[in-house]
């Protein structure tokens, strides 16, 4: 069945059916608004957009795939503040000759997705369009507590990151037919599996920045050195490299999801946090000394 066939309201009811509703949603789905507790009194916020040819294609990942991506880069957001992932709202545009199925499968790894930190879609919007476009929307509660941000980097301080460096920019390559890669790698490309935990435990190991490596390690940390208007020193030789990565890839590869944090340096840290680096007097990111000439991800980019 097409959607044009279910009709808008059609598809609204087959999507949201499948979106099972946690304890702090007071009103879910079918209203005008949803309606979710707060306990903090603050949400953290944040919102990401998906574009059929642009960030991902149809014929190199499946509906479910895309949908647990969607979620993963807007969950990671909130984790990145220290909040709990609460509650996401979609928005998702296709074109009516678009199979119902390829949208129920989207909302089924949305939905996969949130159930591994325990959120729940409580909303959102659907629309004609040209190219399957998706919106999420995710809120967080911070618990009371100060959100982590990209501010707080201070001189002396260690660098370190938790979870995979350059596994999706590898596996991008496989997919675009540059190189043969493991499948793992591509696996990464279309799933990601950003290490959720890593914002409790930035915040129990005192980390005075952190945020989520979805652009680039060098470019990403450069928001922490501007934010704290210091310098960032990375040693390639302590790059976590898995095998078959690139040292390239690790450093200006996005989409992996992986956490990158500062952290007193007398502070120990577990081994699933890997210090790559030092805050120092200055401005930038250098690694062993040097500028990175080009990498990151600019979605205005050419």
């Amino acid at each position: 069945m097409e959607i044009a066939e279910a009709g808008e309201f059609g598809l609204i009811a087959r999507l949201t059916g499948r979106f099972p509703q946690g304890p702090l949603v007071e009103l879910g789905p079918g209203d005008d608004a949803a309606v979710v507790r707060a306990p903090d009194g603050r949400y953290a916020a944040t919102m990401d957009l998906l574009v059929e040819g642009r960030h991902f294609r149809t014929d190199w990942s499946s509906a479910y795939d895309v949908g647990r991506k969607a979620a993963a880069q807007n969950l990671a957001d909130v984790v990145a503040m220290g909040a709990r992932p609460t509650a996401l709202l979609v928005g998702f545009g296709a074109p009516p000759s678009l199979e119902v199925a390829w949208a129920e499968a989207l909302g089924d790894g949305l939905r996969d997705e949130c159930a591994l930190v325990g959120a729940s879609i409580v909303g959102g919007d659907t629309v004609g369009a040209e190219a399957i476009t998706v919106a999420v929307t995710a809120l967080g509660d911070l618990g009371g507590r100060p959100p982590l941000t990209r501010t707080g980097a201070r001189p002396g301080d260690v660098v370190a990151v938790r979870g995979r460096l350059g596994w999706a920019a590898t596996g991008l390559a496989g997919l675009s037919g540059a190189v043969e890669v493991p499948e793992r790698f591509v696996a990464a490309h279309r799933r990601p599996e950003p290490p959720y935990a890593a914002g409790e435990e930035a915040r129990a190991l005192g980390a005075t920045a952190l945020l989520d490596v979805s652009d680039g390690l060098v470019q990403d940390l450069g928001h922490l050195a501007r934010g704290g208007g210091v310098g960032i020193a990375l040693a390639s030789a302590l790059v976590p490299l898995d095998e078959g990565v690139a040292l390239r890839d690790a450093l200006t590869g996005g989409e992996d999801h992986a956490f990158a944090g500062t952290f007193p340096a007398d502070r120990p840290l577990p081994p699933e946090w890997r210090v790559v680096g030092e805050v120092v007097e200055g401005a930038g990111v250098t690694v062993d000394g040097g500028r990175v000439e080009r990498g990151g991800w600019d979605h205005f980019g050419r």
